[in-house]
């Protein structure tokens, strides 16, 4: 028996009485094939070390201790502890560390793996309410996960694995890709939860380039750039760029000259252009307002 099946993960809940806090977005996936399919798409073997976020009572950790040379899974609830004490008792490769990820200094936590050289990859059924700030946090943590598998809301891996021209893609799906190649694996029925979410998941494999897509001037400067051409989608380049720069005719002709060197239309939309663009247009921007 597994810790995912159904009566297993029930036994569980109830000898301990457990009961979800909705403020840690807790689901707990009780489906075996699932976890399987997991496992196999983040290609876990034992020259790997992953970390893993929210483990819950240990359904998917269970999967990734038997296959990894160590796991590290971070989990906020204290109420949890005693709980993954017992279901995974017999594995000795697996620490829980009680923590927000979020806070956690992943540079320090990492030493503590037995081979801390082993390539590093993140695993892990998210929070949902919260997903979006946790990839980034380790995105731009300077430490080189090789890969990542994560569940989540269908909605935002449809928003980060998004191309342009599509009413998904975005600021998210730039700062995601400027990084990682993103791309879904499978979909997740909301029905394989307790509780069940209102949504279904998706599982988003992102794997790490060896260099950004792009090579931008400033990448501060180049993400504030994408961020500021999407605060009001139905809105032209032209028209956010304004609200972000500023109004004035001075402005304006900078704008108007950064636009015509990156070979843009005024007119166009933040959708309609690709990552190379954007680092285009961001370069010109720099040079006539950063510079």
């Amino acid at each position: 028996m597994r810790i995912a099946d159904y009566s297993v993960t029930k036994a569980v809940l109830e000898r301990h009485g457990f009961t979800f806090k909705k403020s840690f977005g807790q689901n707990f996936l009780t489906d075996t094939n699932i976890l399987q399919k997991i496992v196999a798409t983040a290609e876990i073997d034992k020259g790997v070390n992953v970390i893993e976020i929210g483990p819950g009572i240990g359904a998917l950790t269970e999967f990734l201790a038997e296959q990894a040379a160590e796991v590290m899974a971070f989990e906020i609830d204290d109420r949890l502890l005693p709980i993954l004490a017992e279901t995974l008792t017999d594995f000795d490769n697996v620490q829980v560390i009680n923590e927000d990820i979020l806070q956690a200094d992943l540079q320090e936590r990492i030493k503590g793996f037995k081979n801390p050289n082993l390539p590093i990859k993140v695993v892990a059924n998210l929070p949902y309410y919260i997903t979006t700030p946790i990839l980034m946090h380790l995105i731009e943590s300077k430490i080189p996960f090789s890969e990542f598998v994560v569940m989540m809301q269908k909605e935002v891996a449809d928003r980060i694995s998004a191309q342009p021209k599509t009413k998904a893609y975005g600021s998210l799906s730039i700062a995601v890709q400027y990084y990682m190649t993103a791309k879904i694996a499978f979909i997740v029925p909301r029905t394989v939860f307790v509780p069940a979410p209102n949504v279904d998941s998706a599982i988003l494999k992102m794997v790490r380039r060896k260099e950004p897509l792009v090579t931008v001037k400033d990448e501060d400067f180049f993400f504030r750039v994408a961020k500021a051409s999407f605060v009001h989608r139905r809105k032209t380049l032209w028209n956010n760029l304004t609200n972000y720069f500023g109004k004035s005719d001075d402005v304006k002709i900078k704008l108007e000259q950064a636009l015509t060197q990156a070979q843009l239309a005024v007119n166009l939309r933040g959708e309609a252009l690709s990552i190379e663009e954007f680092a285009r247009l961001a370069d010109c921007l720099w040079e006539q307002f950063a510079h």
